[in-house]
Formats: C-alpha cells, structure tokens, sequence
C-alpha cells in the first residue's frame, strides 16, 4: 500500500478521479433516466455511448483534424464532435426503443425478457462493429494539446481535466432544470410516478418514454467526445467496461435519481484513482465493486436513494 504517493499528492489524484468519474457521471445519467420511468436496466446503453466514439472519430476524419490544431480550429472540431456523438448515440438510443422495446411494452412481456434483449442487443451493436471498424484500438488526433490551466498548491487542474469536469456538471444541472422545471420534465416525473394516472391526466406515455432514451443517448454522445478529447482512442467494445461503471455508479448514488448519478460517478472516479495509487496496479475495479457492495449492504437504495417520480428540484 502506497500511502506516501496517495496522500503526498492527494490533491492531484482527487482531480484525476473527478475527471475520470464525470464522465461515468455522464452516462450513469442515461440508465437512471429509463430506470426511473421504465425500471428497465438498459444494458445496451454501454454501446450508445461506443457510437458515439466513432462518431466523433468519423467526424474528425472527414474534417481532416490533426494534432494541435489552433485556437480556432479547435472549436470548430469539438464543436462538429459533440453534434456528431450526440445525434449519433440519440438516435441510436431512440431506435434501440423503438426496434425493441417498444415491442415488448405492447406484449406486456416480463421484465426477464426486457432485460435478456438489452444484454442481446448490447452484444449486436458491440460485434457489428467490430466487424465493420475491426477490433484494434483505433487512435484519434489530440484536438486538445493537454496542458496546465491554473494549480492549488501542488494541485495542477489542466484544461482537458477542468472541460471534462465542467461540462458533465453544466449538462447535469440543464437536465435537472429540464426534468423539474419545465412542461415535458413533470411528464417524465408523472409517468415515473404513475404511468396509468398521467395518462388518464393526457400525458403521452410513448412520448415520454422516447424523450428519456433520446435525452440518455444525447449525453452518452457528450460523454462519448469528453472521452476522445481526454483518452484519445476508442474501440469496438470500448462501452463495455465503462458501462459497467457507469451503471455501479448509478446504483451507488441512487439509481433513478439524476443527483445521485452524478454524485455516483463522481465518487467511483475518485474512489478508482485513490485505489490504484494505493495498490499501483490495476486493483481500481475490485476497489470500486467492493465499495459499492459495502454500501449497498448498510444502504440498499443508493447513497441519495429518490426515485425519478419524486424528484423535487
């Protein structure tokens, strides 16, 4: 155990962690949105987030992008990037409960059988393009050259760490305003609550349900360009692992709670770093898993445990 580097450098690490666990944050929000309204586990959330990568990939490809491009070029880049991933992973989010889904709704099938085609249909999505882009890590151009922004003490914050940071909490607080405070959030948080009573109250209950997956996609795109900016590369199953931790940290702040994601992902960075300094070896995920276990046996519902439906800003 290294403590001498873990709280020798306690500041540094705790950014990395929070770097790392916004964007699980990002994506935890996905399957806590469709798991507060639908109590559905949508495991093919982790490949939203995958095409989203190639989307952006794809995109700065065809726009030429190089390595530390200039001021101006850069903006152009993320700007195309976070088009391309969002409309990327929301429509395949939105096709994904419109193909399947929706199917089963209509048949009222159980929940065994929604939970048995997410797990297929993450599969699919995961092969498909392995066959068609290959298997091997595919590298991307370094659209921002990392560097130190400012330092707190020994503490360096650098721009790709405080952009990651930032955007996952601006996106996070939209979609908190957006479920709370607007007309189509207190449908999403009524169908949460009661599907049957919202819509005998003239809420559409299909329609809320495509918003949720479509919102879930667009941040899984945002998730997936904060991701290439910061790691820059991806793969056919690059949403395997870090949907799995994605979902640990929904659970782990409360999954159906937008908060509880966020805080969720944040700590599971954190909690990651800390253990891998400690340990300096690839002990990260054991660590992770062990805390979420040890939490979930003194607290069940999460470490903020509210569901979607009642919410209250």
């Amino acid at each position: 155990m290294n403590f001498d580097e873990l709280f020798g450098h306690l500041g540094q690490h705790t950014v990395d962690g929070l770097a790392k666990g916004s964007i699980y944050a990002l994506v935890a929000l996905g399957y806590t949105l469709v798991y507060g309204v639908l109590k559905l586990i949508n495991f093919a959330h982790s490949e939203v987030f995958m095409v989203g990568t190639f989307a952006v990939l794809g995109t700065w490809t065809l726009l030429g992008a190089t390595n530390n491009p200039g001021i101006g070029m850069m903006l152009v880049f993320l700007a195309a990037g976070l088009v391309a991933g969002a409309l990327a992973s929301g429509a395949t989010a939105v096709a994904v409960e419109r193909i399947a889904y929706k199917r089963l709704r209509t048949m009222n099938a159980p929940p065994l059988a929604f939970l048995i085609t997410a797990i297929g249909l993450s599969l699919v999505l995961s092969e498909a393009f392995g066959v068609w882009q290959g298997r091997l890590v595919k590298g991307m151009p370094t659209i921002v050259p990392q560097k130190v922004v400012f330092s707190v003490g020994s503490t360096g914050v650098t721009n790709t760490q405080l952009l990651t940071i930032v955007a996952a909490i601006l996106m996070m607080v939209g979609l908190d305003v957006f479920i709370n405070r607007t007309r189509y959030g207190r449908g999403v948080r009524a169908v949460a609550q009661n599907p049957d009573t919202a819509a005998l109250m003239g809420v559409n209950k299909d329609r809320v349900i495509m918003l949720i997956f479509l919102l879930g996609g667009l941040l899984a795109g945002a998730a997936a360009l904060l991701y290439s900016v910061r790691y820059g590369n991806t793969r056919f199953n690059v949403g395997f692992i870090l949907g799995l931790k994605a979902f640990t940290a929904a659970v782990l702040g409360g999954i159906g709670n937008l908060r509880g994601a966020l805080l969720g992902g944040l700590v599971l960075g954190v909690i990651e770093v800390y253990a891998a300094t400690l340990t300096a070896s690839n002990w990260e995920d054991v660590f992770a898993f062990i805390v979420l276990v040890v939490v979930l046996l003194f607290r069940p519902t999460g470490l903020l445990g509210e569901s979607l439906g009642r919410a209250r800003a």
